[in-house]
């Protein structure tokens, strides 16, 4: 296992740079804070064993062991890597909500809330397309 207790090093690139990297729906989630539609994700049924990765940088963001079923339409976590994910207060659309980022890139992930299981109680509600899945070989 892996320590990780190194500051992780930030990672940027301009706009033009993203869009290159990006589809279309890529960038405009995790660059311009969008939201795909729930229950059209890719990941979201996915029972396989491995990590979810940045698709803007490749860093692990969460185990597959940490996923659960929220019912809510869209990945859901109770669990991230430590220090691989930063909470933002989000204050778009007359809500107060803590916006979820790659530590490494400043992707839009999604958000967290208070109502997930046992034993963190948290949801981290992710956006597919934010995310790549590397399967444990």
């Amino acid at each position: 296992t892996m320590k990780h207790s190194a500051p992780i090093e930030k990672i940027y690139k301009t706009d033009a740079e993203w869009k290159a990297l990006l589809t279309p729906e890529q960038y405009a989630v995790a660059r311009g804070k969008g939201t795909e539609e729930p229950f059209c994700g890719l990941l979201l049924n996915n029972k396989e064993k491995g990590t979810y990765v940045c698709v803007c940088c490749a860093l692990p963001i969460f185990h597959s062991d940490d996923k659960f079923d929220s019912g809510t339409g869209w990945p859901s976590f109770f669990r991230s890597i430590a220090n691989h994910v930063e909470e933002k207060s989000d204050r778009s659309f007359g809500m107060l909500r803590t916006e979820i980022l790659c530590a490494r890139c400043d992707a839009h992930l999604g958000h967290v809330f208070d109502d997930g299981p046992p034993p963190t109680g948290k949801r981290y509600c992710l956006n597919s397309v934010s995310l790549r899945f590397e399967k444990e070989e």
